[in-house]
């Protein structure tokens, strides 16, 4: 089992930057595919980014290209990061962390999730 846990969300004007960090416990993130997806109200559950522990292969959602930066941790791999750049107001969601051995952009392919961090961003 992996617990994961979020933190870093905040409220932060239109422009600013944040970087949430994602904590693994139980087990290290080595072998498994690391995900961030957010849930703005009302919406579905969007895929933000995702990277490949093993080889740092990364995807992103096209709507955050040049804006956000997913990272692992690769020393302890327990803790992985997604730098938040340029942010606007709608990137206003709650992000999850998650975690999972197959790849894919699909939340049902991630096996384990955190609870969730508030990201608003105010215009």
């Amino acid at each position: 089992q992996v617990q994961l846990v979020e933190s870093g969300g905040g409220l932060v004007q239109a422009g600013g930057s944040l970087r949430l960090s994602c904590a693994a416990s139980g087990r290290t993130f080595s072998g498994l595919r690391m995900g961030w997806f957010r849930q703005a109200p009302g919406k579905e559950r969007e895929f933000v980014a995702a990277i490949n522990w093993s080889d740092g292969n990364t995807n992103y959602v096209d709507s955050v290209k040049g804006r956000f930066t997913i990272s692992r941790d690769n020393a302890v791999k327990n803790t992985g990061y997604l730098q938040m750049n340029s942010l606007k107001p709608e990137d206003t969601a709650v992000y999850y962390c998650a975690a999972g051995s197959t790849y894919g952009l699909r939340s049902y392919l991630y096996d384990y999730w955190g609870q969730g961090t508030q990201v608003t961003v105010s215009s």
